[in-house]
């Protein structure tokens, strides 16, 4: 379990990508996502442990990073979230996004907001 989990907390440490399925044509998943599967069923497996990891990825991961620690808090702790999508509103810091096919750029900063303005059913 501790293996996986700090893996994939470092995995998502380090990136610069924030995809949560599938990228390009070919449909590839990238580590970072997988690494995200691994905290989130982490999260379910191991609660206390990969919240204390998550809360770390918030707070010293790179924007992508922080971007994964602050949806993964989502699934376990509402208010935390937002609290976490609040302090990230003023980041300049940027990541590449996918949306399938579609590679883009982003401000941690806007993508907060863009959380932060979504509809409470995720919708």
């Amino acid at each position: 379990m501790g293996d996986r989990l700090d893996a994939a907390v470092r995995e998502l440490a380090g990136s610069d990508t924030l995809a949560f399925g599938g990228v390009g044509f070919a449909g590839t998943v990238l580590p970072e996502t997988e690494a995200y599967f691994e905290v989130e069923r982490q999260l379910d497996a191991h609660p206390g442990r990969a919240r204390r990891k998550v809360d770390w990825l918030l707070a010293h991961g790179s924007p992508a990073g922080r971007a994964y620690a602050a949806t993964l808090l989502g699934r376990v702790d509402p208010a935390a979230a937002r609290a976490a999508w609040e302090a990230l509103r003023g980041s300049e810091a940027e990541f590449v996004t996918f949306a399938g096919c579609i590679m883009g750029r982003t401000k941690l900063g806007e993508y907060a907001n863009t959380q932060l303005n979504r509809p409470e059913d995720g919708s």
